[in-house]
């Protein structure tokens, strides 16, 4: 599975006339980096002993790419979510001309470990068009979940299916009304190339030379700040 469209291709993200410059746009993953990460201190590793670096998830290379990969996709316009009854009736409101919440019945997912919290559904009014052979993994933004709701993951064949998607989830928070503010991430958008030829599923113990490598790239990882990010991402 590839990740990241290639430079000859594009992503398309669409809306109609009357929204362009309306509803909030998609930007990259790399764009929208909470605040809470863009501001974490450097940390003085004498206050936690001799055996923490003292270092930061900043300087920790898959945590950064998780959030930066693909692109985060909004919420159109501010939601009001009104929680009661320990999460059982979530009602919404906007001040917006187009529907921006609805509500399924509980029987849809009927023994999900969510009931029996109803599950309701963001709209979106973004379509993504994407090259022949390309497809759209949905999944709640990583490393910065809303602590309001949980958007339920999805992959979709963008280049067939033109239409929006819109964005089913659980409202999470305790009973209360919640304002969630226009540009609100909702999702993060990864694209990634079908490939007729799946990799192949391989169980067995490691071979003597492969356990090697194992111990030379986890003593280097600990060893020498920055080798995940010098040397294991130039095999890409």
């Amino acid at each position: 599975m590839l990740l990241f469209t290639p430079p000859s291709q594009k992503i398309e993200f669409l809306c109609t006339p009357e929204d362009e410059g309306v509803i909030a746009p998609p930007v990259p993953g790399k764009a929208h980096l909470p605040d809470w990460f863009r501001k974490l201190p450097a940390v003085d590793k004498s206050k936690y002993g001799t055996s923490d670096t003292g270092l930061t998830v900043k300087r920790c290379m898959p945590f950064i790419d998780a959030m930066t990969t693909g692109y985060i996709l909004p919420l159109a316009a501010t939601v009001r979510l009104e929680i009661r009854d320990g999460g059982q009736t979530v009602t919404a409101g906007w001040d917006f001309d187009k529907t921006m919440v609805s509500n399924h019945g509980t029987h849809q997912v009927a023994g999900h470990p969510a009931s029996p919290m109803p599950p309701c559904k963001f709209h979106n009014y973004w379509s993504i068009r994407t090259p022949k052979g390309w497809s759209c993994l949905f999944v709640p933004v990583l490393n910065r979940a809303n602590p309001v709701f949980e958007p339920v993951a999805g992959v979709v064949d963008t280049d067939s299916y033109t239409a929006p998607v819109h964005f089913p989830f659980f409202a999470t928070a305790p009973d209360g009304i919640y304002e969630l503010e226009k540009g609100t991430p909702l999702v993060q958008v990864i694209p990634f190339r079908r490939d007729s030829t799946d990799l192949s599923l391989s169980v067995r113990a490691e071979q003597p030379g492969e356990a090697l490598e194992r111990q030379r790239v986890a003593r280097s990882t600990t060893a020498y700040t920055g080798w995940y990010r010098k040397f294991a991402r130039a095999q890409r």
